[in-house]
């Protein structure tokens, strides 16, 4: 049977097989069922309108984690390309922000190959299962990417340690409310005592959530300073309502600047650690 996964929009974990498609039915396109996924909640009509021209042809249904559709076991290559890996689900935390913990219950998945690690929270899993990922990990020809970031509060000896022997292209921590400052302070200092952080260093990265609700451009650019003085590399998280709408206009200029490294480090090479 030819199942065709569907997508609103194209993003670097997009799969490129042929029974991956964006938008709308290629002319003479022949499946038997037509699965569409959308992942950000934003583009719900969309997907909806794509799925309506695809049950043109096929029997066709949506759903994804938009939908709240995030239940199973990771399939590789299936909705995320071949590379891409998520061994947990959910998150024990309960930010206000955040839809991970509302969607699913935190839950440890089967460790499917991969070296791009897509966990809402990996260090909040159990120390074995943690053991295990790094195991996985040293199978991979391509040195891995924490891309779904790592908690602050939860980095000690034993996990910088297991980062360390990875050999990481990139790993990504996040500083979302102010109460995450001084556990990003700690990190930093564990992270350059292990020589992931170091000058001129692209390693280190942190998310920076702006634009929500009472948030202004002048605290967010201090936030956003506060991590190139810890030696991280900032990436601004533009916070959108759930239909995708921003509260201001201005916030994305602002986002797109502090999302791209060679700009950020043009700007402030001589002033900061990185």
């Amino acid at each position: 049977m030819r199942i065709a996964r569907v997508f609103p929009r194209r993003t670097k974990a997009t799969p490129t097989d042929e029974l991956a498609f964006v938008g709308m039915p290629p002319k003479n396109t022949q499946v038997d069922r037509a699965i569409v996924s959308v992942t950000f909640t934003w583009d719900k009509l969309r997907g909806e309108q794509i799925a309506e021209e695809w049950s043109k042809i096929c029997l066709t249904e949506i759903g994804g984690v938009a939908y709240g559709d995030v239940s199973g076991q990771f399939e590789s290559g299936k909705f995320l390309q071949n590379g891409w890996t998520i061994t947990s689900r959910g998150c024990p935390n309960y930010c206000w922000f955040c839809y991970a913990w509302k969607r699913v219950e935190f839950q440890e998945l089967n460790i499917i190959d991969g070296w791009i690690v897509q966990d809402d929270n990996l260090l909040a899993c159990s120390q074995q299962h943690i053991l295990d990922v790094f195991s996985m990990l040293k199978r991979q020809s391509n040195k891995p990417i924490f891309s779904g970031g790592l908690e602050p509060t939860l980095l000690n000896d034993w996990n910088i340690n297991l980062i360390v022997e990875s050999k990481p292209e990139r790993i990504f921590l996040a500083y979302d409310t102010k109460d995450d400052y001084d556990p990003l302070v700690s990190a930093s200092k564990l992270l350059e005592r292990a020589g992931i952080i170091r000058p001129k260093g692209r390693i280190a990265c942190c998310y920076c959530l702006i634009g929500y609700p009472k948030d202004t451009i002048e605290q967010a650019e201090k936030r956003l300073e506060q991590i190139l003085e810890l030696g991280f590399m900032p990436f601004a998280m533009l916070w959108k309502k759930e239909d995708g709408t921003i509260l201001d206009e201005n916030w994305r200029k602002f986002q797109r600047f502090w999302a791209r490294p060679a700009i950020i480090f043009s700007r402030y090479k001589n002033k900061y650690y990185v």
